[in-house]
């Protein structure tokens, strides 16, 4: 497995864990659909949340969460779309960003709800 899927996974376990102790559930962990992929699918309460999981080493190139631009945006919307359709969802959704640094050994997780659409 290559270094930039490790630190991936890592990341997405980090914010799967940080999501369920503040309460949210797994519902699926890297959907695909078409060329979409959703990193977590979460829920709390009556509430469906798709989450993009963002993971860097260092700010040279800026912030964790200014790594989602429009087209990665639209592409959780397609994938968003597809999921709801096959639940049957009729609850509330929202798509969240979190976003990781890990510089200099400190570790910094935190949660943007609402990010995009």
């Amino acid at each position: 497995m290559s270094d930039k899927i490790e630190k991936g996974k890592a990341g997405e376990d980090l914010a799967a864990q940080f999501l369920i102790e503040k309460g949210y559930q797994i519902l699926a962990r890297n959907y695909r659909y078409k060329r979409s992929e959703i990193d977590l699918i979460m829920k709390k309460d009556n509430c469906l949340v798709f989450v993009e999981v963002k993971l860097r080493t260092t700010d040279a190139f800026g912030f964790p969460e200014e790594f989602v631009d429009e087209k990665k945006a639209a592409k959780i919307l397609e994938g968003a779309d597809q999921y709801i359709y096959e639940l049957k969802w009729e609850g509330n959704i929202r798509f969240d960003i979190v976003a990781i640094r890990q510089i200099n050994g400190q570790t910094e997780v935190v949660q943007i709800e609402d990010a995009f659409y």
